[in-house]
């Protein structure tokens, strides 16, 4: 028996997501007393196979098609449940982004097997009992999977990675993988690619602003704050609603789910929604004229005060300690 984690890619660039999945997949094997092997999907990731010892990988199983040319749900799904076929692992696992949800949940439903997406606590003995996030985060529910093969995400920014550098390269197995033209429907064909920088989904400082600010050009401190420091300008729901920034700064339950070093929330009142979007900050700073509001209770700092007067005097003091 073994236990399986899907590598996540871009093109053949290690998505850092991963690291949460190759965390809890090593845990796991460990736990079981069992080997813990990786599946690359397309010949463009042959070259993170080395890389993958870090984690306690032992063996990487490589899919190669002429189809795999990029990402694409169907396909990628159909490699996954044919490698499940062949392989019989006790447990595979995935981080719980976009494409690994539906990746998972492809493979699942081709196998005619339960899977448990956003999965937060586990017992690494007794994989099939675990607690998962339902409802972005507003319920947490305790749940058990059966089956021969357990089928799961990890809820991601839920793990803290861990890697042993300079580990032996893993074993690597070529795997045929059996498509058909059908599969190639969903396959990413084209790309509109953003300008290189910092995203709101991995800057080390995020700058937020709620209904609080007041409109859009009020937003101009709080750009020169995130600037200052390394980080982007986030916003809420409420903002977005009206048209101050567009729904890509949004962090929340509908929006980017963020994970900075530290989060600065301006006039942000924390509702659930947005709650769900912020938790995984490492610490949140809230600034807010209401000592009430649900973002400054659950922050680890908080100023009462006006964001207007606050800001400026933030933004200055930075000035005056850098000349």
């Amino acid at each position: 028996m073994t236990v399986l984690v899907l590598v996540e890619h871009d093109r053949g660039t290690f998505a850092p997501a991963t690291d949460e999945a190759l965390t809890v997949g090593a845990s796991i094997a460990a736990a079981q007393g069992t080997a813990l092997h990786a599946v690359t999907i397309g010949s463009a990731a042959d070259g993170l196979a080395a890389g993958l010892g870090d984690y306690g990988v032992t063996t990487v199983h490589q899919a190669h098609h002429d189809l795999l040319t990029d990402f694409g749900p169907d396909a990628w799904g159909a490699v996954v449940a044919r490698l499940i076929t062949s392989l019989a692992p006790s447990v595979v696992l995935a981080t719980g982004t976009d494409r690994g949800n539906e990746v998972m949940a492809q493979a699942a439903a081709r196998l005619d097997m339960p899977m448990m997406a956003n999965v937060l606590e586990f017992t690494a003995e007794n994989v099939g009992e675990m607690t998962r996030m339902r409802w972005g985060g507003s319920l947490l529910e305790r749940a058990s999977i059966a089956g021969s093969t357990v089928l799961f995400t990890v809820a991601h920014h839920s793990v803290a990675v861990v890697r042993t550098e300079g580990s032996a390269a893993p074993a690597v197995v070529m795997f045929a993988a059996e498509l058909d033209a059908a599969q190639a429907a969903t396959i990413v064909v084209d790309r509109a690619e953003r300008v290189a920088g910092v995203t709101l989904a991995t800057a080390p400082v995020v700058v937020s602003g709620g209904r609080g600010v007041g409109s859009p050009e009020a937003f101009a401190p709080l750009e020169t704050l995130a600037g200052m420091l390394g980080g982007v300008v986030g916003c809420s729901r409420a903002v977005t609603n009206n048209g101050w920034r567009p729904h890509t700064d949004q962090v929340g339950q509908t929006g980017t789910r963020i994970a900075p070093e530290i989060y600065i929330a301006c006039g942000i009142s924390g509702a659930i929604q947005h709650w769900v979007g912020a938790m995984a900050s490492k610490k949140i700073l809230a600034i807010n004229t209401d000592k009430e509001a649900n973002m400054v209770a659950k922050a680890d700092y908080a100023v009462i005060g006006d964001l207007h007067q606050v800001i400026p005097a933030v933004i200055a003091e930075l000035e005056r300690r850098r000349s």
